[in-house]
């Protein structure tokens, strides 16, 4: 068997034509970026606070549909959001992210998601909602402790929600004794 030359002769460049050009980079990005380009990028966001005289829970949910025939499927971007806490006394405090397939709102408002792409006319086909309440069934998924200040999680499309179903996530803080808490909950999501 011949040992040919691996690399091309310079009177013949075959592979050493430019094609990694600053207008046309030949870098890795993650899905999102060329979301956001297209104008499919979306991004929803709600907050709660709250003085508890005598402890409790402040909690903040965010939900986003997928109604059934939108043609259309959501991609997890980034699960973001924070908790804080106003008191001396950080070791009275809880925090908790939840997030379930499904479940149901208590007294829910709506939300209108936003383009990540502010020249681009696209609109979201999601339905969103957030409620000041925990949600009510659902199958929980993924719960973790939070400390107190912010979270972000990148997930790059690692949770899929197909027409017909809904995430929702729900960002809590509690306390035993008197202080101010709040919580923000924010999902960023492309669709295709």
């Amino acid at each position: 068997m011949p040992n040919h030359f691996v690399f091309d002769k310079s009177s013949r460049p075959v592979y050493t034509n430019l094609t990694n050009t600053y207008k046309s980079p030949g870098t890795v990005a993650l899905p999102e970026t060329g979301a956001g380009a297209a104008g499919n990028l979306y991004a929803a966001s709600a907050t709660n606070s709250a003085t508890l005289a005598l402890g409790g829970t402040v909690a903040i949910t965010l939900q986003v549909a997928n109604p059934a025939g939108s043609g259309k499927t959501l991609y997890v971007s980034r699960i973001a959001g924070g908790v804080t806490v106003a008191l001396n006394l950080l070791s009275s405090f809880t925090g908790t992210l939840t997030l379930t397939k499904g479940g149901t709102l208590t007294s829910p408002t709506t939300l209108t998601p936003v383009n990540s792409n502010f020249a681009s006319t696209n609109t979201s086909v999601m339905t969103v909602h957030s409620s000041t309440s925990a949600p009510n069934g659902g199958t929980a998924f993924f719960s973790i402790p939070l400390q107190a200040g912010p979270f972000l999680y990148d997930e790059a499309g690692g949770y899929v929600v197909p027409p017909g179903q809904t995430i929702t996530m729900s960002v809590s803080g509690s306390l035993s004794v008197t202080g101010v808490v709040g919580t923000t909950a924010d999902l960023v999501w492309w669709e295709a």
